[in-house]
């Protein structure tokens, strides 16, 4: 008597209805959705918390290149996928450093809105004194008039209206510059209060009709920023940029790693090196940032050795994976590291900067 068969709901074929799981692509037989099974697929597609990321958590912090030599060499199964465990430090970092980008977006409009406050007395003390410049022009007005009866010498005289011109050119308001564009911070707000429409302070601030999109989205932006007084928000655009920007460095310092050690497997091996590497360095800031979210005043000290041991270990894991001495292995792992700081890491922070800026 042959068994009853059911039908896979996500391969279409056909097995033993006794199967927990069909043998042709591994979907359990009987998975009705619902909120527990959703949750659990969720935690066990994109997190991977399983016993295999405690068992790839100790030779990661205490065995540089090792998981990443073991993944090349085939076990990929015992450990945990360099790019999930990589997902997942990064996500749990970067939820710890949002309570610390929060704090610092509303620092940065509280002091702006300070700055504000202070720029308005000033302008207002200045306003007064443009005001004053004028009642004095006015008031000597009739002794320049009486030049000549009263002895004012013409050398006096350009003295004195030299003066009174410095003293109102003083008065006209602040004038600044971002990026590229000048601008008279009073006349902007001045128009802003005044209700005026942007098209006609974007004229006013020096947007010409044939200028590129590039160009006139720069102007939006520098006005967005004055209507908003929000500092934060750009700061805020920036560390939100940080995911996006960190996983693109990644293929950058695989290929920075390729080139030292061209001879030593394709590109894919140093990306799994890199992925690990990455994941220590995110579980390294995150304990940093979860001490000083604890602590107020964690030790600079502690801080300082921390970040020197992602050196150390950087050295030790091109040790152990491309398996070369230790003084060609010291020399490699600091150029890296130089190249990587210096040049790469701050690009990639100017760009990002800018594109926050751009979009925020």
């Amino acid at each position: 008597m042959s068994k009853p068969t059911i039908e896979c709901s996500n391969c279409n074929q056909r097995f033993k209805a006794h199967y927990p799981y069909c043998p042709y692509c591994g979907q359990k037989s009987n998975d009705d959705l619902t909120l527990g099974v959703l949750f659990n697929n969720t935690i066990s597609n994109y997190f991977s918390v399983d016993a295999r990321f405690f068992k790839s958590f100790i030779p990661l912090m205490l065995k540089p290149g090792y998981l990443a030599k073991r993944f090349v060499e085939g076990r990929r199964l015992l450990y945990l996928h360099p790019a999930q465990m990589y997902l997942f430090v990064s996500v749990v970092f970067f939820f710890l450093f949002s309570f610390i980008s929060r704090e610092q977006t509303q620092s940065i409009d509280i002091a702006l809105k300070e700055d504000i406050e202070r720029s308005k007395v000033i302008r207002d003390s200045m306003q007064q004194r443009k005001q004053d410049s004028i009642a004095l022009e006015k008031a000597l007005k009739p002794i320049k008039d009486s030049q000549q009866y009263m002895g004012i010498s013409e050398e006096n005289k350009k003295l004195l209206d030299s003066s009174i011109a410095n003293t109102s050119a003083k008065n006209n308001g602040f004038n600044g510059r971002i990026a590229g564009i000048n601008f008279n911070e009073t006349e902007i707000d001045s128009m802003i209060q005044a209700g005026a429409s942007d098209e006609s302070i974007y004229k006013h601030m020096g947007m010409k009709a044939d200028d590129g999109m590039f160009t006139k989205r720069m102007y939006k932006q520098v006005l967005k920023f004055f209507k908003n007084k929000s500092g934060g928000s750009i700061l805020q655009a920036f560390y939100d940029s940080i995911p996006i920007a960190m996983f693109m460095l990644l293929p950058i310092f695989a290929f920075i790693l390729k080139v030292f050690y061209y001879r030593k497997g394709r590109f894919a091996h140093h990306l799994v090196f890199t992925f690990y590497f990455f994941a220590f360095l995110f579980i390294v800031f995150g304990i940093l940032t979860l001490a000083s979210l604890l602590w107020d005043e964690f030790p600079v000290w502690i801080i300082v050795l921390v970040m020197l041991s992602t050196f150390f270990y950087l050295f030790l894991g091109v040790k152990r994976f491309y398996e070369q001495g230790y003084f060609l292995s010291f020399i490699k792992s600091n150029i890296i590291s130089f190249v990587f700081l210096s040049i790469v890491l701050p690009f990639a922070a100017v760009i990002v900067g800018f594109m926050a800026f751009l979009f925020y």
